[in-house]
């Protein structure tokens, strides 16, 4: 693609950035016990990703979520994986993600991780790696949804010479992924509030699929079904609930009794089978950063396949040949903490004091399980405008797979740019900027 076919949408980056403030495109952060509600900077050069290139992704993200459905409906039940002495048992039973009330549970159509967002870099090697699957609450597909129709809106004329994939389609695929596990009624929303972080894609998603974007305080549990309270004080019973909320908040009486942003009682129903949650309460144990560790093993257990694409180089402390090679490596590999999220609780070694490096290694050798070590990818730098002029800067992709009948790679995404020139962290936490994300259609 040359870049005279998309001077005129850089020349009208600036009109784009207005629109989406205009629209309220925002993402929310709590630091110190305060609300900051902050633009999230669009970037207009897209990473394009040629027809070959995404049949390739989209064959490796199909067998991963696939697998990673098939590991969540064992564990939860039968447990094989575990007997097989594949994955040990602490690294199940000791994540924060494992619910024991989840405990027997299938869900609607036997579908746990309907909307999965699994992020990915390019090294400068020419492979693709995944560096984490987000199963809970993924979220950013409403970002380059908007963007796009607003880089249409501000630039017809480059979308009329390039042969682009499509991305306006998110909301019939996720509604259509809804539809599959409704058990019977509406589908609808369930925000947290204004006050979350991912509030406009909230709203915007449920807009777009012309669903009801609802509060706690709009559902009710009556007998064994849900239902949707609607202005005018009638009930509509409620099949499939989208939810925006962790599982932990999810119903006060199930979980975390002080939630009040929760549904008393939606676990009890679900269990029954008389509501889809979507994603499955209870996931957090497969996108556990630990578990990561085992998803090639998991491909090779549930599918009998070698896995097409690859994991970031990753060593578990928890086992003794791997803590010795992370104290031997230590200045050149990134630790994180399993528990963390965000680009949070990432530390990397050779920016460390001899200090800091010290009492790293204590806690290390204290709780092995808490952390991963993995090599630091040098992933692909890619243009961004500032200030007028092109310059380079780490970027990652946050690719989207929803799974009804099968699991389907929507053919978009959302690519993450670091503003920081020094830096390997994208998150829109940590300051950084987004793009839109083209698939070639030929």
């Amino acid at each position: 693609m040359k870049i005279q076919e998309t001077i005129d949408l850089y020349e009208r980056a600036d009109t784009v950035n207005e629109l989406l403030a205009r629209y309220g495109v925002k993402f929310g952060i709590y630091k110190n016990n305060t609300f900051h509600e902050q633009l999230f900077p669009f970037d207009a050069i897209p990473r394009v990703i040629g027809k070959e290139e995404f049949d390739y992704l989209e064959k490796g993200l199909k067998q991963r979520v696939a697998a990673l459905n098939l590991f969540l409906k064992d564990i939860y039940n039968e447990k094989k994986i575990l007997k097989d002495k594949v994955i040990p048992e602490e690294f199940i039973y000791a994540s924060s993600g494992y619910l024991a009330q989840c405990e027997g549970i299938v869900p609607s159509k036997g579908v746990y991780s309907h909307i999965s967002g699994i992020d990915l870099v390019y090294g400068k090697d020419g492979n693709w790696y995944i560096l984490e699957d987000n199963l809970r609450v993924p979220s950013g597909a409403s970002y380059p949804m908007i963007a796009r129709k607003l880089c249409r809106r501000s630039s017809p004329k480059t979308f009329q010479n390039i042969s682009i994939a499509d991305n306006r389609n998110y909301a019939d695929l996720l509604k259509k992924t809804l539809d599959y596990v409704n058990t019977g009624g509406l589908t609808v929303v369930l925000t947290p509030g204004r006050y979350n972080a991912a509030y406009f894609e909230h709203s915007y998603l449920a807009e777009r699929m012309r669903v009801p974007l609802v509060s706690s305080n709009d559902l009710i549990v009556d007998g064994d079904r849900l239902y949707f309270k609607t202005y005018n004080g009638k009930k509509e019973q409620v099949g499939a609930v989208y939810r925006r909320i962790s599982d932990e908040y999810m119903d006060p009486m199930n979980f975390n009794p002080e939630s009040v942003i929760g549904v008393p009682h939606i676990f009890d129903i679900y269990r029954k089978g008389n509501v889809a949650l979507v994603n499955a309460p209870g996931n957090g144990v497969a996108d556990d950063k630990g578990i990561y560790y085992f998803v090639p093993r998991m491909i090779k257990y549930y599918l009998g396949e070698e896995p097409v694409l690859k994991n970031a180089p990753t060593y578990l402390p928890y086992y003794e040949e791997d803590m010795q090679y992370v104290l031997e490596n230590f200045d050149r590999l990134v630790l994180k903490d399993v528990a963390e999220a965000g680009g949070y609780g990432v530390v990397f070694g050779s920016s460390m004091t001899k200090q800091q490096k010290a009492d790293f290694i204590e806690l290390l050798k204290k709780e092995p399980r808490r952390f991963i070590a993995q090599e630091v990818i040098d992933f692909c730098d890619l243009p961004i405008l500032e200030k007028g002029e092109q310059v380079e800067r780490k970027a990652d992709l946050r690719a989207f797979v929803l799974s009804s009948e099968e699991p389907v790679v929507w053919k978009s995404g959302l690519t993450r740019f670091s503003r920081n020139p020094d830096s390997f962290i994208v998150n829109s936490s940590q300051g950084g900027g987004f793009k839109d994300t083209w698939v070639l259609n030929q």
